[in-house]
């Protein structure tokens, strides 16, 4: 039963060629490639040696051409020099035409000799003996006015000029180009007449051309259009045609003689480009077939450098680092993206680039130049990197730790220097968050001594300020009945014990009110009249303002209603403020004129979004608050004064804030400082003091004195 089934042939396995059909395809558009470089370079050769071949040609051309110019002007300049010869007087009339006969045998190219006198008239006429006259059908008059302007010329130039060129009809149906030559004639510096000189620019073209020249090319003169006026010769013919041109500038007229040629092809392989293609071509082949055994090789290390530069590139552009190569010169090579981004300038703005850096700031770039030459000539680079300032495009600056290196190649040649560069601004504003936390902790510490401190004032303080209220009490009583009693106290006695009662009763509430505010307790608000705050003030800043000479202004608004609040922590506030602006004034010394030491507390129904709300504002005429000190000046701690605590303003807006006002300040006119605060308005009316307009305290005689 085997026998029976069929025998299983091998599988075949397909060509390698056939495998893999992109590869070898790919290969071979190669190879199709250069065999078609190949031929093109050799059709290229070929089509080259032809131009040259050409070239030649044409460069033989216009030197021929070049030549046969010159032999026109020297024939024509002879021709001159034998008619100057001619004799031009009236008793040599038979001398001059047998001069003229020998002279228009030996030149053809003359057909006719006229003399004339000073007033263009024929005397005497000769022609040309090898043929009819050429104006024997129509005249001479018909081209007189050539020849006037010919001889108007020739007067002008004092010399010899010429016509244009001019046809003339001929009894065979044929014609002449002819030309006018006009020739003056002088005896002692005064016209005697002229020598006119018919030319046939045909009879030119065979006559004063040399043969040698002429065999076997086709010449003419044209006109600067390209109208043919006279043609000589013949061009033998060819496959090609080569034609040159040149300018025959004569006195009064311009002719353009071109000469044509007719060459056959170059030959299609001179014997030496031959062998040089021949043995150009078997190198190359020699070389691809070299360049095809290697190209395996050659294409596998092709693949792995791929692969590398590849992992490099990868590598670089993930880095968050900037990487920076310089040359030995400072040039820069060579940055990463990361560098690009951090910076904000492209690459391509960064390479090649010399001191100064795009990225350096102006102010800083005369210092970071001389460090850079000091690194680059001595080597000497810091250990563990150095901090520096960059800015970037927009103009910001940040700050970067660069940590240097040697560029050593694979030769162990020493090309430059590699440098990592890494933003440590986000470092420095957290160190900058760090040392500000640290601050404001110290600051609360301070703040929470500041209010045990205060605690402990208020319960050690109570006590005191009691007895002492007792006994001004006491003192009153004892008055009063010393007072029914005759030989009594005086009354001065009794106001001043008054003044202590009331001002330790004052002291009392002010530590009160103090103990309140660091315990956080809930304040007791009344509706208290702006004019009332103000009198309660007046008493304790009248005292200094005797003592700096300062005038007291109070402005209270007639329609001021009552505000709601800590009576005794706004009159604080105001007396806080009051005494500021008087200090600032004496900061002037004898600056400031008596009569301009003016300190202003006012009062007035706030405008625009705080209709129903008092604005209290306190103005002075001091030195005024720099802006560097106004960026701080509610900072706690922060003081300008030498014996100062810094907390009086910061407590100032505090208690404002804590009644839901605002307190800021503005600079005064002419000079000084204006400060405002918001307090809102009571249920109850302002109570009437009479007083309706500002009034003002100026101290007397008797009280500067003191």
């Amino acid at each position: 039963m085997s026998a029976m089934l069929p025998l299983q042939q091998p599988a075949r396995r397909r060509p390698r060629w056939l495998r893999r059909p992109f590869k070898w395809s790919r290969r071979w558009s190669l190879w199709v490639l250069l065999v078609a470089l190949l031929v093109t370079m050799l059709g290229t050769l070929v089509w080259l040696a032809g131009r040259y071949e050409a070239s030649l040609v044409q460069a033989r051309l216009e030197r021929d051409t070049a030549e046969i110019v010159a032999d026109i002007h020297n024939g024509l300049a002879r021709n001159i020099q034998s008619l100057q010869a001619l004799p031009s007087d009236e008793r040599s009339a038979d001398i001059w035409r047998l001069q003229a006969s020998e002279l228009l045998r030996q030149r053809r190219e003359i057909v006719r000799i006229e003399r004339r006198d000073d007033s263009l008239e024929t005397l005497q006429v000769d022609e040309t003996p090898f043929r009819r006259s050429v104006f024997a059908r129509l005249g001479r008059a018909g081209v007189e006015p050539d020849t006037s302007q010919a001889c108007n010329t020739a007067l002008r130039l004092k010399g010899p000029a010429y016509s244009n060129s001019y046809f003339v009809p001929q009894a065979d149906g044929l014609g002449l180009e002819l030309l006018e030559l006009c020739l003056p004639l002088m005896a002692d510096g005064r016209l005697t007449g002229y020598t006119v000189a018919t030319y046939s620019l045909q009879n030119i073209l065979t006559e004063l051309v040399g043969q040698q020249l002429a065999r076997g090319q086709g010449l003419s003169f044209t006109e600067a259009d390209g109208t043919r006026l006279a043609i000589a010769g013949m061009p033998a013919r060819g496959s090609r045609i080569y034609n040159a041109q040149q300018l025959l500038d004569l006195p009064g007229t311009k002719l353009v003689v071109r000469m044509d040629s007719w060459r056959g092809t170059p030959d299609f392989f001179p014997n030496m480009l031959t062998a040089l293609v021949s043995a150009m071509a078997l190198a190359l082949i020699a070389v691809l077939l070299m360049l095809g055994r290697d190209m395996r090789r050659r294409l596998k290390v092709e693949r792995d450098l791929a692969e590398a530069l590849a992992f490099r590139k990868a590598m670089e552009d993930s880095l968050v680092t900037g990487l920076r190569a310089r040359d030995l010169q400072g040039r820069i090579t060579y940055v990463n993206p990361a560098f690009c981004q951090m910076v904000g300038v492209e690459a391509k703005e960064l390479l090649d680039h010399k001191f100064p850096s795009p990225y350096w700031p102006p102010e800083l770039a005369g210092v970071y130049q001389d460090r850079q030459a000091i690194r680059l000539a001595s080597n000497n680079l810091p250990q563990g990197g150095f901090e520096s300032v960059f800015m970037r495009r927009d103009g910001t600056r940040f700050p970067v730790l660069i940590i240097e290196a040697p560029l050593i190649n694979a030769s162990g040649k020493h090309t430059g220097w590699m440098s990592a560069i890494v933003d440590i601004s986000e470092q420095r504003r957290v160190e900058e968050m760090s040392r500000a936390s640290q601050d404001r902790l110290q600051a609360t510490a301070r703040l929470a001594m500041v209010g045990e401190m205060a605690s402990l004032l208020s319960h050690e303080l109570n006590q005191p300020l009691a007895a002492i209220s007792s006994y001004a009490t006491g003192s009153l009583n004892l008055l009063d009945d010393a007072g029914r009693s005759p030989g009594g106290l005086s009354a001065d006695l009794r106001v001043a014990l008054k003044r202590i009662s009331e001002q330790a009763e004052r002291a009392g509430k002010v530590i009160k009110s103090v103990h309140d505010f660091v315990r956080r307790r809930e304040q007791v608000r009344e509706a208290v009249a702006p004019r009332a705050l103000l009198d309660a003030i007046m008493p304790l800043i009248s005292l200094q303002a005797r003592k700096l000479s300062v005038s007291l202004v109070t402005d209270v608004a007639p329609n001021c209603e009552a505000v709601l609040c800590d009576r005794t922590m706004v009159e604080q506030v105001l007396l806080n403020l009051s005494r500021n602006g008087m200090q600032a004034m004496q900061a002037q010394g004898k600056k400031l004129a008596a009569t301009e030491r003016l300190l202003t507390l006012r009062a007035r129904p706030a405008a625009g979004d705080k209709r129903g709300w008092v604005e209290f504002s306190v103005t002075d005429h001091g030195v005024g608050i720099p802006p560097e000190v106004a960026e701080k000046l509610f900072t706690p701690f922060f003081t300008t004064k030498v014996e100062g605590m810094g907390l009086g303003l910061s407590l100032c807006r505090t208690v404002i804030e804590q009644h839901g006002g605002h307190l800021e300040f503005e600079p005064a006119q002419p000079r000084g400082t204006q400060f405002r605060f918001t307090l809102p308005s009571g249920s109850l009316p302002a109570p009437q003091t009479g007083l309706s307009h500002p009034t003002t305290v100026r101290p007397t005689t008797s009280e500067l004195s003191s």
